[in-house]
């Protein structure tokens, strides 16, 4: 088992911080789903979230999963990624095996994202529109981490790292539970600090 304890990200360039979010992001995206299969029941759907099953003509898709937040907000969750917009600035897209923030003026989807050929049209931010992706990453980001904090709060570190030994025995790099919503606080602080396009 490969694991990724806390490190110095400030020592990181673009590249690394980039290979970094990947992987935090696709072990997020399988605690998700793990979330999901809770012996005790859907976590997500217990938090709030709504899910919307595939049609017949997309039955080989997962469900979408989408939470509307306070102040005209809502995060959409992915096998693929994650979409998180805001009606006072626009949509960003995290592609799970990329990590470089897709931009929209959109800040909600009008149709559940099965693909991501389902998504607006997204693109890296031009320079008028890197302030708003930014600022969009990074409350991402933030939501993210106060989901890893929730999680331990309400479920105890036994059930992420429950689910992380799972993960662990597929020889993906790890990092530890402890230390998940630490990794995502310091994840944004890198991109806030301009070390990261």
């Amino acid at each position: 088992m490969s694991i990724a304890s806390e490190v110095d990200l400030s020592q990181y360039d673009s590249r690394e911080l980039r290979k970094y979010g990947v992987n935090l992001l696709s072990q997020q995206i399988w605690c998700w789903g793990q979330d999901i299969l809770r012996a005790e029941g859907n976590w997500l759907l217990e938090i709030g979230f709504e899910r919307v099953e595939a049609p017949e003509d997309r039955e080989s898709c997962s469900s979408v999963y989408t939470l509307e937040l306070p102040r005209e907000r809502r995060v959409v969750l992915r096998g693929f990624g994650v979409f998180y917009g805001d009606d006072a600035l626009g949509g960003v897209f995290l592609p799970r095996f990329e990590f470089a923030p897709q931009y929209t003026t959109h800040a909600s989807l009008e149709r559940p994202p099965w693909t991501n050929a389902d998504l607006p049209e997204l693109d890296a931010p031009s320079a008028s529109e890197r302030s708003a992706c930014k600022s969009l990453t990074l409350d991402l980001i933030d939501w993210i981490r106060a989901y890893e904090v929730t999680i331990v709060e309400r479920l105890g570190i036994e059930h992420r790292q429950a689910t992380l030994s799972a993960w662990a025995s597929k020889k993906n790099p790890v990092t530890p539970a402890e230390e998940m919503a630490a990794a995502w606080r310091l994840l944004g602080v890198a991109i806030a600090e301009g070390r990261r396009s």
